[in-house]
């Protein structure tokens, strides 16, 4: 099952909550602000983390600039304490399940969250139109 962790003011979200929509993909989806993450959620998504805590952290969020910490020089255990007392900190959304996580919305690494063998078709079918086009463009005869 997707998880959405949003917020209602978050573009992205919407959008997000969108396009799961359109693709009759299940979610649930959480108001990190009204339902803060535990300790637990915060360990899941930062295994799931490419970059770390870098790729969590709103850099130009208001509560960032109140807080004026250095997020390197804090341990594990104090950035998960700082994400679970101040959830406006993170980007949004993630989207994530048990494999993969997504932070903030991105029109072509949201499709990771389509079934295997829709993404298969639609590759084949891009391919498809792909070379469709190429060799029309071959086909065109110029005429003076």
């Amino acid at each position: 099952m997707v998880k959405l962790f949003s917020s209602p003011s978050c573009t992205s979200c919407r959008k997000a909550k969108i396009w799961l929509d359109d693709h009759n993909i299940s979610y649930i989806e959480r108001d990190v602000n009204k339902v803060p993450l535990r300790a637990d959620e915060v360990k899941e998504i930062l295994r799931l983390t490419e970059d770390g805590t870098e790729e969590l952290i709103s850099k130009r969020s208001k509560v960032f600039a109140k807080l004026d910490v250095d997020i390197d020089s804090i341990s594990i255990n104090q950035f998960i304490e700082l994400i679970v007392n101040n959830p406006s900190l993170l980007k949004r959304p993630i989207i994530m399940d048990d494999r993969r996580m997504q932070i903030g919305y991105n029109d072509d690494e949201i499709r990771r969250f389509l079934p295997r063998e829709i993404r298969q078709r639609e590759l084949v079918r891009a391919t498809f139109k792909a070379d469709y086009e190429e060799q029309g463009k071959d086909l065109v005869v110029e005429r003076d």
